[in-house]
């Protein structure tokens, strides 16, 4: 028995647990490990027996809680060369200050270096004094607070639509405090440490103990984008999240499916009403950006081979989408294939685990 838990997906995060009676992987960590730990045990599955966290994209939806969970369980993270390299860059801190900070930090050098007198009149972080025509440099509290001021009078305030919007480009958001990293703990000095890492490549696969794994090509903006086919005991398995279009090899990949989970991500009307800056609004509708209901409604009425036990309608918009809308564009192109044993359509939430489905 194969089973499939879809513990969330979403713009809020994506976790999706497989498992046999020999081994259970993630595919993709895109909450913080304590959510993903309560998901799973609230849907059975034991994180202590974790084999593999395997990753389709560095986008902080799918990797938020990759490096606490990696550390915390000891588990191998398998992914893409490029995409190993995208999420470093992303996770390893980055500080920035602005010129202004920048000169009365050095000022502040300068000054107690005076006071002490090591370095006396030829201090190196003094410079050049300034003259009658410098341009006034305001101190550090007064430009922080420039600095922080909301541009045309918008709030700072974090909405659920510039969550959504934000998913896929935020800095890494801190972890709890009980997901702080000890001390003594090689990721104290590099963020970025993780107990094992693989690298695989898009279209060879590879084999976590009983389960065999191939990663696929897929169009969205990231350094090298993949989804997976899983196989076990006879059963196929396609997770093909975050979808521009549906590429010609991924339409490959979907046929035989006994389960197939895929984008319906939004309403492409809602999404042109909606709340998002346009620049956005084209992003999601590139060949780069997300399915749409209608997309995935003729996919299903032209292509799709109607073999499914199970169609998982996944990353779901929360601003341009409704649940109801994307059950039924499936389920009008699907017409009268659905049933008990076929194509039963099912939705994933970011917000709550799917019931676990044995296969």
């Amino acid at each position: 028995m194969v089973r499939v838990t879809v513990l969330g997906s979403g713009s809020k995060g994506n976790c999706t647990v497989v498992s046999t009676s020999r081994t259970r992987i993630v595919l993709d960590a895109g909450f913080s490990c304590r959510e993903i730990v309560k998901r799973m045990r609230f849907s059975g599955e034991d994180p202590e027996k974790l084999d593999a966290v395997l990753i389709s994209h560095e986008h902080q939806d799918h990797v938020q809680g990759l490096s606490v969970l990696a550390r915390r369980w000891n588990v191998p993270v398998y992914t893409t060369q490029a995409t190993h390299a995208a999420w470093k860059a992303w996770i390893t801190p980055r500080t920035t200050m602005s010129l202004n900070q920048w000169l009365e930090l050095r000022r502040q050098q300068y000054a107690e270096s005076m006071k002490s007198g090591v370095y006396g009149e030829n201090d190196p972080a003094a410079g050049s004094p300034p003259s009658d025509t410098s341009v006034h440099i305001p101190p550090l509290s007064v430009a922080a607070e420039q600095n922080d001021r909301p541009d045309d009078g918008r709030s700072d305030t974090v909405t659920p639509q510039r969550a959504e919007i934000d998913s896929h480009s935020d800095p890494a958001v801190l972890p709890d405090p009980e997901e702080l990293i000890p001390p003594g703990d090689p990721a104290s000095s590099d963020p970025a440490y993780l107990p094992c890492v693989e690298h695989f490549r898009a279209g060879i696969s590879f084999d976590i103990g009983d389960i065999h794994v191939t990663p696929f090509t897929i169009p969205h903006d990231a350094a090298d984008p993949v989804g997976f086919v899983v196989q076990a005991e006879g059963m196929r398995i396609v997770v093909a999240t975050d979808l521009g279009y549906l590429a010609p090899n991924v339409r490959m990949q979907l046929r035989g499916a006994d389960l197939l989970m895929i984008e319906s991500n939004h309403d492409v009307e809602m999404l042109r009403d909606g709340p998002y800056p346009w620049i956005v609004k084209q992003r999601v509708l590139s060949r780069v950006g997300h399915l749409s209901n209608d997309s995935l409604g003729e996919y299903l009425a032209s292509e799709y081979d109607g073999g499914a036990r199970y169609v998982i309608l996944a990353h779901i918009s929360e601003s341009n989408n409704l649940p109801a809308l994307a059950r039924s564009c499936a389920e009008r192109a699907l017409e009268g294939r659905m049933g008990l044993l076929a194509n039963r359509v099912l939705l994933a939430s970011q917000n709550e685990p799917l019931e676990p489905i044995d296969l």
